[in-house]
């Protein structure tokens, strides 16, 4: 049970940057379900002006051999702006052994033509992790490259500490985690250009505000620059094929980008931020285990 939990810990579908990796159950193939509500949509620290909170579902297979697939909608509830707003298909691998385990793993994006999640320029991701339990600590380093419409790929390099929890005969968990992050800023420079300077998608009021938005630029944008601090502390409850769980998250966003266009120059006020996420998963083994 403890592997198991501990697998479904990283895999509850998500949006966020970087998923860490722990023991996993090989013995079996399962198909995975969750839904979850998350309060904001933050991305390395970074948020839009106007809160994004989703309501998300998602399915996947998880095969023995260690392959899996993954789908997941997150619907937006905001007032005014009820939508589908994001649609995500992954893929991956896992691998490893009790002590060292590894993640590789595809994303590819479908935003909303309006959506105004700072990710929302993105179009897919690869990403690898990299984990060893020491047993009084769990460490992760975690690589990965994310793709744009319009611009350069960013590239992010992060490390997680992490500590497992575990009470009530192993049912429940909690894991007090810190996790730092750094890489450059290009998908967050065309976010500027296309969302949140001047007009909002589907909302263009006039060539000449588009081209001023696409005249923006960060000066920091090609540097790799440490770009978020941010500490969790995920409370899990497992009850038969069902898992209970609530996440609250503290980001503390580094590197304030300079906005430079052909008349201004501003430096970006990045504040601390205080999201949740909270959800319910469950699973249903695909061949009865012996």
């Amino acid at each position: 049970m403890k592997k198991r939990i501990l697998f479904l810990i990283l895999y509850l579908p998500s949006y966020l940057i970087a998923q860490e990796n722990q023991n996993m159950d090989k013995e079996g193939s399962y198909i995975l379900t969750d839904f979850s509500y998350q309060n904001d949509a933050i991305f390395l620290g970074r948020r839009d002006s106007i809160s994004t909170p989703y309501l998300a579902s998602s399915l996947g297979y998880y095969n023995r051999s260690g392959l899996f697939v993954d789908a997941s909608m997150s619907y937006l509830t905001k007032s005014n702006e009820n939508r589908i707003d994001l649609v995500l298909a992954s893929f991956g691998y896992r691998f490893g052994s009790n002590k060292f385990t590894g993640v590789l793993s595809g994303t590819k994006y479908f935003f909303n033509d309006k959506s105004y999640n700072v990710q929302s320029e993105i179009e897919g991701d690869f990403s690898a992790v990299l984990s060893y339990d020491f047993g009084i600590l769990e460490a992760s380093v975690i690589s990965s490259s994310y793709f744009s419409k319009n611009t350069n790929p960013d590239f992010f390099l992060g490390a997680q500490i992490a500590k497992s929890l575990f009470l009530i005969h192993k049912r429940l968990l909690i894991k007090p985690t810190f996790n730092s992050i750094a890489g450059s800023q290009y998908f967050y420079q065309e976010y500027y250009r296309y969302n949140r300077i001047g007009s909002r998608k589907g909302n263009t009021t006039g060539q000449n505000q588009q081209t001023v938005t696409k005249a923006l630029v960060i000066d920091e944008v090609s540097k790799f620059s440490l770009l978020n601090l941010e500490i969790s502390v995920p409370i899990q409850y497992y009850y038969k094929s069902i898992l209970f769980s609530f996440n609250p998250q503290w980001a503390f966003p580094q590197t304030n980008a300079t906005l430079t266009s052909e008349d201004t120059t501003t430096k970006e006020n990045l504040k601390n931020i205080f999201y949740w996420t909270a959800g319910i998963s469950f699973w249903f083994n695909t061949k009865r285990e012996k």
